[in-house]
């Protein structure tokens, strides 16, 4: 049984607009912006039938909880329960300061902050005089905790969390085994919505089927960082197939888009329409090439560049297979493959250190060429689930037993931005597929790679 949880930032707070750190302190409010648009989160996740719903007992983060709840449409009305372990990160020493103050009066702990957030330090009483205190480390223990608590009681449930953007990202990284070196690396917006998919327990497979979705806020993607002046790029998986649709291996066999892929394109077309491209990049093969040509219909000035290493996976023997015949004519291979991909050789294919190879080098060439350019802008990379997959866990940091952590929807939008030249990326929002359907949940094919 699958649980699902559905995890939303608090709107927008006084301390938001202020520019101050909020942490534990509760004197931050929603502003009516932030009121408004947790009312819009309630009326996207309508289509949702909550088992539970959680949030921090902060008021900004509870009160956005019962905003959400009031406008969600023909639901039985539920209480929202506070949990303590949904609390803000405790800045301690920080809270009520403006960022701007906070950079001025400690720039090493401010550029710690901002590089190494899990060796912030900071000096506060205890109980026999002063003693280190390490925020994001006890942040990420203390989200550890939460999950270990709360599977076990929410199994095959759908469940909604409303917190904040610190304990938010620590839930996620925790989740999927992201360390805290990379707390910064995964973005959350005011009520921005997540999606991750639980297979069991803690320690069991875990799936974040989209991250920070802003659609329902009128804002197609997240807005860039404060402060972030590198390239942005948009990982795009291309458009269904037919093999997609009857749940056959294609891997590198060239099988073109079927119409229901075309139409996903043209919507893509639609939700990027604003976006203004400047470069893009696609896999050779039929169904990213043609995925991104109807992309860049409105985009004209925009040169389309084929990289090789964009390929998909080849599958060797399994191409053009259904899992029930991979299954008779490999037996077993198939779970290994669901279960410990990075263990398999695929039979007179490729294994997934060679697809993590090749993907690597395609993507830091994209970077770099996209840095080094007068406008960086964003570049459009158009490609498939494994290669993608293997590009989003390159950006946090993971390995290739990581692969199935992330989900890669038919003609589905993932937004990585870049602060500089040599800065680490950040994963703004993934597997954004609301444009396809307008829903929040990925309803593409699920379809093999």
């Amino acid at each position: 049984m699958v649980t699902r949880v559905i995890l939303v930032r608090h709107g927008e707070s006084s301390f938001n607009v202020e520019r101050r750190v909020q942490g534990y302190t509760d004197e931050s409010t929603l502003t009516e912006a932030g009121r408004s648009a947790a009312c819009q989160v309630g009326e996207a996740l309508s289509e949702l039938r909550f088992d539970s719903v959680y949030s921090s007992p902060l008021r900004r983060a509870k009160d956005t909880a019962e905003i959400v709840l009031s406008c969600l449409k023909n639901q039985p009305v539920q209480p929202v329960q506070t949990l303590d372990n949904l609390k803000e990160i405790n800045l301690a020493l920080w809270e009520g300061l403006l960022f701007k103050v906070i950079e001025e009066k400690y720039p090493e702990e401010y550029g710690c902050w901002q590089d190494h957030p899990h060796q912030l330090r900071m000096v506060v009483p205890g109980p026999d005089g002063p003693m280190d205190y390490f925020p994001v480390l006890e942040l990420y223990e203390r989200a550890k905790r939460f999950w270990q608590e709360f599977l076990p009681n929410h199994a095959g449930q759908t469940v909604l969390l409303i917190a904040h953007s610190g304990i938010n990202r620590a839930l996620i990284s925790t989740a999927i085994g992201l360390e805290p070196d990379r707390y910064q690396a995964v973005h959350q917006s005011n009520c921005g919505i997540s999606v991750l998919n639980f297979a069991g327990v803690w320690g069991d497979l875990v799936q974040i089927e989209s991250l920070n979705q802003t659609t329902h806020l009128g804002e197609p993607l997240p807005h860039i960082k404060k402060g972030y002046h590198g390239p942005r790029l948009l990982l795009v998986r291309h458009g269904e197939t037919d093999w997609n649709r009857q749940k056959r291996f294609q891997g590198q066999i060239d099988v073109p888009l079927n119409d229901t892929g075309r139409v996903q394109s043209q919507q893509a077309t639609e939700f990027l329409k604003s976006v203004p491209i400047h470069y893009a990049v696609s896999s050779p093969m039929l169904r990213p090439k043609e995925t991104a040509e109807i992309i860049l219909k409105d985009h004209p000035d925009v040169l389309l560049e084929l990289e090789d290493n964009l390929q998909e996976i080849s599958h060797g023997l399994w191409e053009g297979k259904l899992e029930a015949e991979i299954e008779q004519d490999f037996p077993g291979e198939l779970h290994q493959w669901q279960r410990s991909p990075e263990t398999v050789q695929m039979p007179e294919g490729e294994n997934l250190q060679q697809v993590w190879a090749r993907a690597i080098a395609a993507w830091d060439a994209i970077v770099q060429s996209a840095t080094s350019r007068p406008e960086t802008g964003t570049t459009l990379v158009v490609a498939h689930d494994a290669i993608n997959k293997a590009i989003l866990c390159y950006v946090l940091g993971l390995e290739p037993e990581h692969f199935w952590s992330f989900k890669q929807g038919n003609g589905a939008v993932s937004v990585i931005d870049y602060q500089g030249a040599n800065s680490q990326p950040v994963l703004t929002a993934m597997n954004i597929t609301a444009h396809l359907d307008g829903g929040v949940l990925d309803t593409t094919a699920a379809g093999a790679l």
